[in-house]
């Protein structure tokens, strides 16, 4: 079983997302609010609080809290980057289609600047809402 750990929303492109305690999943949208939000494959991100622990074990001086990656939903308990692209994700009766494993960094983000590497590239995962709804954190999740 998987939980999530944060849910986190930026106001505008190019900032680090801040966590909130829950957010509305909209079809074709993404997540209200968030300034990533529109109609395309990349609608909500999704990053493993197992890949953030790695890159603090190998740079313990670091403090990347949730949301640090852009990421818009942290979880735990998933191995995120093997989930082959088409796999459903369901919580309550929220769900999501997994669209894109990684992504191709065309600039350096503010956390490859500040840390000298970013794990979204290879470990964050992309997805679209199929079903909408009303996601908190500390929600399970599950794969379809």
């Amino acid at each position: 079983m998987a939980t999530i750990v944060s849910l986190n929303i930026s106001l505008s492109k190019g900032m680090e997302k801040k966590p909130v305690s829950e957010v509305t999943l909209k079809v074709d949208h993404g997540i209200i609010g968030d300034a990533h939000a529109r109609n395309w494959h990349r609608q909500i991100s999704l990053l493993g609080i197992e890949s953030i622990n790695k890159m603090l074990a190998a740079k313990s001086d670091l403090d990347l809290p949730p949301g640090s990656f852009a990421e818009n939903i942290t979880t735990s308990g998933i191995d995120l980057p093997t989930l082959p692209i088409g796999t459903r994700l369901q919580s309550g009766e929220i769900e999501l289609e997994v669209t894109q494993i990684g992504k191709k960094c065309h600039d350096k983000c503010n956390i490859a600047k500040k840390v000298g590497d970013c794990i979204m590239p290879k470990e964050g995962i992309f997805a679209k809402v199929i079903k909408p709804g009303v996601l908190k954190t500390g929600d399970e999740l599950f794969i379809k």
